[in-house]
This record gives structure tokens, C-alpha cells and sequence, in this order.
């Protein structure tokens, strides 16, 4: 048998000499907690004698209440361990570590077996003094997940005493909703054996801002490995959450500002990411000139600065923080640190209260009032500057977050508003240089249609969604000699500026073309010649030297040439799209017309083919890019533009709006240029037409046909002009030509008259010395009338002159 600690054990038979081993300090007490039996040297810890216990009962050794683990476990009749405070005989208090085994009587009764021990002492200060002065929150759980210990600082974060919590569970304590999603970790942690770590960013119980908290929670296990409990290790990383978040904010930037080439827009990206992230308002004002996408015109130092309020975001709704509207002009006293942070060029940060923070609302009653109103207490300036060059200035506050803005929150602001700032300048150059492209696109297309009477047209432009608004494509309407009209379409391969360029170079040569009255498939020729010539300017001038290589400039066109006397019109095409044309009765035809080759190519040759049009029909010229797309093929976009342009329509601009509706999608990857035109007729009541013989006597004749006809017409104003008109060009068509010739006058915007001859000579303006009986007639034609020329034709040429009407 077992002796009391310190006493030794008389060697049994078999040694003599067995070593003692001491005997546990032990208590019994029966079901009632009464003292049963105690061993000699169990109380000797308290100053007590075995004695004096037996049929006391236990509750009066205690120095307090019991934990309620050995509460609840002993009326369930289960075996507990515990530290425990006992009281000493001088009253003072000891803790001593019982265990306490439950044992049945001969008559089931139950009884109990107490031993009592105590940690080595060299430890038991050390392990106490390390919880308690520990300060990172520690929390230590049974293996039910009930509060065993805990230290001053895990007390601090929950703000509440935690001795009356022993022997809970985090649910049941009060305000359990606030751990109910902690309690079930810690259960899995018992359950599992396994560590987890928890992040959490909240305001604790015993806090009075939010942190960023690191929670761990790990088993406790025996020497065998198996669970007993698990301890709770709380860390408070709210600095380098802050870290972080500011790394966060600065990767955001490189992708979140800057996604168009917008001014206004990219403010506005630099505002929605630092509102909300690490400050509560954010303003981005710039100067005028920027907005408008002019070159910075600095503000002069040493006086008030005036900004634009470009961008504004706000974590309130409705930006209450905000002194200036989007749009409206801010302007910064000289003292203000606004005005301050651009003299140096350098960011700052302030509090409302600081000298230069509180004179500025000293002055500004109206921001003054919504500092106080929302509760501003901090805030930052940082001038927007890229290329050496001032653009505008980056404000940001904040007086929902509690912490003023730091140097670290200040180096966060200066990297992303120099990103914003680089982003600002590059889309201030873009909206730059596409304002000159675009003045240079318009430049080069007509900017409103030309008076004449033969046609009524509609058009459309668009250039592709992906370039800066310029391409390649052109339309034109050319008046020609003889109320006739042209009609041009154009596609230049590529797009942008170098497209535009070379498609003013070929629309300026189409024009010239044009006024010498060239038939269409002749144009196209010497059109093709100029794009050859175009392509060989621009390409590399020896071997090794850079430019565009050969071949690289190319474009399709169609022209066409309306008659509205005989109502006949003329097509050439150099690779481009069937025109489509409407009959008056609906049907819609795309005629088969000669293709030629693209220009640019040279040696093949341009064919003409003629179409008589009724009047009142429609045609439709338009680039590739309006029918080709990715949604449908060449076929299918024909018959989109089919039934468009026989939808009705109350204007030619409705059916202009009706084809793209139908026809475009949401980004076209292709240039598109439209001309919708619906011809018109001259009948013979505005074309008057003489045959005449090639003899001199005939000129009187003709000049008294002329003046007759202009009366009918109630243009007797003009018979003087046009009998002299008559007479010079009848005469000379007699002396210069043979054949028959043909008087034609034409009444309408003008008063044109046309004398047609079998002779392909040109006439041309020459000086008559002062005795030379002739060499004047032109001359008084071109004085006389307002313009005049020669086309050539089938049969020969035609001279013609144009009178305004009175």
C-alpha cells in the first residue's frame, strides 16, 4: 500500500529494500460533498490537519464558487480536473489543482475520490505571469469548447469580465450572435484536430473603431495526440491590412484608370477608386484647357487659381461634401493649401483645424458649412502633373473613417493621381490630334450639298468605331454643265489619317476630273493613273530606306453621271459595290454593271454602262463596309439595304436612318459612306433644242429662236445677254466644224445654253491685238455670262455658258 508523500514504503518479501514512492495527497467525500476521510498531508497546502475535515464539507475549503465545468460535471456524475481556489487557514487564498473521480458504494451510492497536487513551483508563477502579461488576446478552451482560461488582454478585446464565463461556450455568452460564427470554427478545431486561421476586419465589443484582426485557433493535445481542448490567439493586423489594401488600391489603378482616352472620364475613374478605398470624398478639378484638350495654360503665381470641377465621387449620397457642381469653375484663394500645394507642385496633407486649413474656411463660409455639416477632420491635396506640366490638382477628405490620412496614405495618393495624371495627358493629346483629324476629315467632305436641280440627296458618313473618327471612305455631289449631276462614291483601303489624306488627294483629283467634262470611264483612268503615281511617291525611295511599300495604296469608286433631260444615267466602276436603285413602282434592282479592276492596279481598262432612270427613282451608293459585316455575308446585307430602301419614308434623311438601323452593327469594323439620291426631270417645257445647218445666214435666225423662247419663259431680261451668247457660239461652230450643229437652251437654277458641234477641237480664250477683226467672241461670253466651258462627247464637243436667272 501507498504511504503519504514524504513517508517511505517498507520493503515487501520478495526485495527488503523497495524504494518509497510517495502517496498521493487524497480526499473521499460522500454524494452530499461531506469530508469522509482525508489523508494525513492532502490539507497540509491550506494549514490544515486531516482531523479537523473529516465531516465537513467541502464547499467550505473553497475560496469561491466553483467553475460551472465542475459544477455541471458533478451532477453528472463525471470525472473532472480543475484548478481551484482554496482557502488557507489565515484566509488567504491557493490554487490547487484537484481531480475528482466518482466511486459506487456497496449500496450504489456514489462517492467521491479527491487528489489534490500543485505545478513545480519555479513554474507556477512563470506560467501565470506569461497569460496574464501576455499582450496578445489568449483563450483557452476545454475539449467541449468551454471557456477554461483566458488572459487581461483577451478580457480587453471583449470588453467584459470573463470569470463569471468559465465553463462556456462562445454561444451561449451574452451577445452570442456576435460569435456564433466563431463558436462553430472552434468546434471544428476540436472536432478535426486540425488549426485554422480566421481574418477578420470588425469593431470588437471592447473597441471603438473596426480593426483587421488574425485569429487562430489550435488543439490542444496530450501526449498521445488526442484533443483535450483548443486555445483562441488573436492578433490585431489592421496595419498591414492597410498595407495591403494600399498595394491593392495601387494594382487597381494600373487597370481602373485610364480605359479611355476621355478627360473627362479618366477624372471621374480616379475619383470612383479612392472614394471608399481610403478616402471618403474625392474631387479631381483641371484647368480649362485640358478639358477642352488644348495645350495647359498654367495659372499665374501669386494669385487665386481657377479649375473646373471635372470629377466628384462621394461615399454619401448625393456628394453633400461637395462645394462645386461637375462642370462648375472652384476657385483657391492664394492661402489656401490648395493653392499652396500647386505654387510648390508638391502633395500635402492637413487637418481642418490646422493655421493654413482654418483661415482658408475662415473665408469660405459656404465650404465651412459643409465641413462642419459632414464631419471632415482630415484631408490631402495632390497636384495632377505629367511631362513636367501642371494639368489640375486631386483633393481628397475624409470624415467617415476616424483616422486622419497618414504619410502612408498621402504616398498612395501622390502614385496613383501620377498615373491619373500621365492617363488625363494622354487623352488630352488623343482628343488633340482627333480634333485636327476630324478638322481635317471634314475639310475634305462636302459640308453641305450643292445646288442643282437634277437630283435630291441624302448622306451618311461613319467611320470605323476602333480608329479616331477619320477614315477612307468619301462621297460627292458635282454639279456638271448642262443641269447634269455626278454622283461619286469612294473606298481608300485602310483607315485613319493616312487613309483620309490620300481620300482628300483622290476626291480633289475627282473634282478636277469632273469640271473637264470627262465621261466616267475615262475619269476613273486617269484616276487610276493618280494612284499609281500616289503609290509610288510614298514608297521607299531606294533599297534599305523605310516607307510604305508598293502596292499598299489602293481604293474602289463608282461614278456616275445623271442627265435629268434625258433622264439617262452613266456608271463606271474601279472595283466598287452595285449601286441600287428604286423604281417608282417599288422593285428594287442592283443592275449588273461592268466591274473594272480596283485603282492603283493600271493596264486594265473601264467600261461605261447607261441606265435610263424614271423620274422619281431612287439610287443608293454606299462603301462595302455598309453591307459586309460579321453577322451575315455579301448576299444577305444586299437584302437588308433592299428592304430599307423600300420602307417608307418621309424624307431621304429618314431612309438614310432606316439603312444604318438596319444594317449597322453595334461597332462597325469598316468605314461606311452613303449617298442616297432621287432623280428629277426636265420636260420640254424647260429644254428648248435647235438643228441648225452649218451656214452664216443661220445665225440671225438662231439668235431671233433664242429670244422668243426666253420671252415664253418670261426671261426677257436676259435676251440681250443671250442673243449676243447665241451668236458668238454659233458662229464659231460654223467656222470652226462641219456637220450639222445643235442649239440647246435649258432653263433651270440657270439659264444655260449649249451649242454642239462635230469637231473635237477645244476653243480656248486668247488675246486679240487692237486691229484683228476677231479673238473677242469668247472673251465676251466669259465677261458676259457667269461661267462657261467645253465637254467633249461622242459626236464632238459642246461649248456651253450659264446666265444666273433674274
Amino acid at each position: 500500500m501507498a504511504t503519504e508523500s514524504g513517508q517511505e514504503a517498507q520493503g515487501g518479501a520478495g526485495d527488503g529494500r523497495g524504494r518509497a514512492e510517495p502517496v498521493v495527497p487524497a480526499v473521499a467525500t460522500d454524494d452530499r460533498g461531506i469530508i469522509t476521510a482525508c489523508g494525513p498531508t492532502a490539507l497540509r497546502p491550506l494549514g490544515r490537519e486531516a482531523a479537523d475535515a473529516i465531516g465537513r464539507p467541502v464547499r467550505e475549503l473553497l475560496a469561491g464558487p466553483p467553475p460551472a465545468v465542475v459544477v455541471r460535471a458533478a451532477a453528472r456524475h463525471e470525472a473532472w480536473e480543475a484548478l481551484l481556489p482554496l482557502r488557507h487557514r489565515d484566509g488567504s487564498r491557493v490554487d490547487v489543482i484537484v481531480r475528482a473521480h466518482p466511486l459506487l458504494d456497496a449500496h450504489g451510492a456514489v462517492q467521491w475520490f479527491l487528489t489534490t497536487g500543485t505545478p513545480p513551483e519555479p513554474l507556477r508563477p512563470l506560467n501565470a505571469w506569461t497569460l496574464a502579461q501576455l499582450p496578445i488576446p489568449v483563450a483557452v478552451y476545454d475539449h467541449e469548447v468551454r471557456l477554461a482560461g483566458f488572459n487581461a488582454a483577451m478580457e480587453r478585446l471583449l470588453g467584459m469580465r470573463m470569470d463569471d464565463k468559465i465553463g462556456l461556450r462562445l454561444a451561449e455568452m451574452p451577445g452570442s450572435h456576435r460569435f456564433d460564427e466563431f463558436d462553430r470554427l472552434q468546434q471544428q478545431v476540436v472536432d478535426t484536430g486540425e488549426m485554422m486561421r480566421v481574418e477578420n476586419y470588425a469593431r470588437a465589443p471592447g473597441d471603438t473603431r473596426e480593426h483587421a484582426w488574425s485569429m487562430y485557433f489550435f488543439p490542444l493535445k496530450d501526449d498521445a495526440g488526442q484533443v483535450r481542448g483548443m486555445s483562441a490567439v488573436v492578433f490585431d493586423t489592421t496595419e498591414q491590412y492597410w498595407a495591403r489594401e494600399r498595394l491593392a488600391v495601387v494594382n487597381e489603378a494600373s487597370t481602373a484608370i485610364g480605359t479611355t482616352l476621355d478627360v473627362t472620364r479618366t477624372a471621374q475613374e480616379l475619383a470612383d477608386l479612392a472614394a471608399g478605398r481610403f478616402a471618403d470624398f474625392v474631387s479631381v478639378d483641371l484647368l480649362d484647357s485640358i478639358v477642352r484638350g488644348e495645350e495647359p495654360v498654367e495659372a499665374a503665381s501669386g494669385g487665386d487659381v481657377v479649375f473646373r470641377r471635372t470629377a466628384q465621387q462621394s461615399v454619401l449620397p448625393g456628394i453633400p461634401e461637395s462645394a462645386a457642381a461637375v462642370g462648375d469653375v472652384d476657385l483657391y484663394p492664394e492661402h489656401s493649401p490648395p493653392a499652396r500645394a500647386l505654387a510648390t507642385g508638391k502633395a500635402t496633407r492637413h487637418v481642418v483645424d490646422d493655421s493654413g486649413s482654418k483661415r482658408w474656411l475662415d473665408n469660405d463660409a459656404a465650404r465651412a458649412e459643409r465641413v462642419r455639416a459632414t464631419g471632415i477632420h482630415s484631408m490631402m491635396v495632390v497636384p495632377l502633373r505629367a511631362r513636367g506640366t501642371t494639368l489640375g490638382l486631386a483633393l481628397f477628405l475624409r470624415h467617415r473613417t476616424p483616422d486622419a490620412f497618414d504619410d502612408d496614405d498621402l504616398l498612395l495618393a501622390e502614385e496613383i493621381a501620377a498615373r491619373a495624371a500621365v492617363c488625363i495627358d494622354n487623352a488630352r493629346r488623343y482628343s488633340r490630334e482627333r480634333a485636327t483629324a476630324l478638322t481635317l476629315q471634314r475639310s475634305m467632305l462636302p459640308q453641305r450639298m450643292p445646288d442643282q436641280a437634277a437630283v435630291q440627296v441624302a448622306s451618311r458618313y461613319l467611320p470605323a468605331g476602333s480608329q479616331a473618327g477619320v477614315g477612307g471612305d468619301w462621297f460627292d455631289v458635282i454639279p456638271l454643265s448642262g443641269a447634269r449631276v455626278a454622283l461619286v462614291v469612294g473606298d481608300v483601303v485602310g483607315h485613319g489619317v493616312h487613309a483620309s489624306a490620300t481620300m482628300g488627294r483622290l476626291r480633289t483629283a475627282v473634282r478636277t476630273l469632273a469640271d473637264v467634262d470627262l465621261s466616267p470611264d475615262e475619269l476613273l483612268t486617269h484616276l487610276d493613273d493618280l494612284v499609281i503615281r500616289l503609290d509610288l511617291e510614298e514608297g521607299p525611295k531606294s533599297a534599305g530606306e523605310p516607307g510604305r511599300p508598293a502596292g499598299e495604296i489602293g481604293a474602289t469608286c463608282l461614278y456616275a453621271v445623271y442627265d435629268p433631260v434625258s433622264r439617262r444615267c452613266t456608271f463606271a466602276r474601279a472595283g466598287h459595290p452595285l449601286p441600287a436603285v428604286v423604281y417608282p413602282d417599288g422593285r428594287v434592282e442592283f443592275p449588273e454593271l461592268p466591274a473594272g479592276p480596283p485603282l492603283g492596279l493600271g493596264g486594265m481598262p473601264f467600261e461605261a454602262a447607261e441606265l435610263e432612270l424614271p423620274e422619281g427613282s431612287l439610287l443608293a451608293l454606299y462603301t462595302d463596309g455598309l453591307v459586309e459585316s460579321a453577322g451575315h455575308d455579301v448576299d444577305a446585307g444586299l437584302a437588308l439595304l433592299a428592304r430599307a430602301l423600300t420602307r417608307p419614308a418621309r424624307s431621304l434623311e429618314e431612309t438614310c436612318d432606316n439603312v444604318l438601323y438596319s444594317l449597322l452593327p453595334d461597332r462597325p469594323a469598316d468605314d461606311i459612306a452613303l449617298l442616297v439620291a432621287r432623280t428629277r426631270a426636265l420636260d420640254a417645257s424647260h429644254v428648248a433644242t435647235w438643228e441648225l445647218p452649218p451656214d452664216p445666214a443661220i445665225v440671225a435666225e438662231a439668235r431671233k429662236d433664242g429670244a422668243e423662247q426666253l420671252e415664253r419663259w418670261g426671261l426677257g431680261e436676259l435676251v440681250f445677254t443671250t442673243e449676243l451668247v447665241v451668236s458668238e457660239l454659233v458662229t464659231n461652230a460654223i467656222r470652226y466644224a462641219n456637220g450639222p450643229i445643235r442649239l440647246r437652251l435649258i432653263r433651270d437654277a440657270t439659264l444655260i445654253c449649249e451649242v454642239s458641234d462635230t469637231s473635237s477641237t477645244a476653243p480656248h480664250l486668247r488675246r486679240a491685238r487692237t486691229f484683228d477683226e476677231g479673238g473677242r467672241g469668247l472673251l465676251l461670253v466669259a465677261a458676259l455670262t457667269q461661267r462657261w466651258g467645253t465637254r467633249q462627247t461622242e459626236a464632238g464637243k459642246t461649248i456651253w455658258a450659264e446666265q444666273a436667272l433674274p
